[in-house]
């Protein structure tokens, strides 16, 4: 369950199915040997979109489930809108900050940067977990998995349980003042520098 990846091994036609585990700091891949049929569930834009195939057809077919309401356990109480006005798992841009970026000032340098690209702000969980920014902005292993066009990963170190949630990006730029962070593995353009002078530029 909840895969980053799926491969299929060639000599034996077995399912590969790449996930987290240990918390995150690891990834296992499991290999089911023995037992049909195989299965795997991924999390929502770990995967492309397949192109659309327009010559597509299939029958419609409706089914009553004759349930009624007093057979469901669950009741819906009250409906709480969210408060939040984006949904960050398919925005186009994501200019997103880490523990680098020092504090909640710092993400209104990430946010003016985000505004003049169309894009929207990110973060890394210790973000998140200190209070910077609420959950809806986390990418990772325990936030959102993205798929943007551009991702901008700023102060942030690249841990893997961050870099499992957006590697899918078609153009990584990474600006750190660690030369050996691991952001810069996966980085299509790598920016030793401090932020707060790169992100002005």
């Amino acid at each position: 369950a909840d895969c980053t990846e799926l491969a299929i091994d060639g000599n034996k036609k077995i399912l590969a199915a790449t996930r987290p585990t240990f918390g995150g700091n690891l990834m296992a891949t499991i290999l089911c040997q023995t037992k049909r049929p195989q299965m795997a569930t991924v999390r929502p834009r770990v995967l492309p979109l397949p192109a659309p195939l327009p010559k597509a057809n299939g029958e419609l077919i409706t089914h009553l489930l004759e349930m009624k309401e007093e057979d469901i356990p669950v009741k819906v109480v009250r409906f709480i809108p969210s408060e939040v006005q984006f949904n960050i798992e398919y925005a186009d841009v994501i200019v997103s900050g880490g523990r680098g970026v020092g504090g909640t000032d710092g993400f209104k340098l990430l946010q003016e940067l985000a505004d003049r690209l169309g894009g929207v702000v990110g973060a890394s969980r210790p973000v998140v977990d200190a209070g910077w920014l609420p959950h809806e902005h986390q990418v990772g292993q325990t936030g959102k998995t993205v798929r943007p066009k551009l991702y901008i990963a700023a102060g942030i170190s690249g841990a893997v349980q961050h870099r499992v949630g957006m590697s899918g990006a078609d153009f990584i730029l990474a600006i750190n003042t660690d030369p050996n962070a691991p952001i810069f593995q996966i980085a299509d353009l790598a920016i030793v520098g401090d932020l707060y002078e790169v992100i002005p530029e």
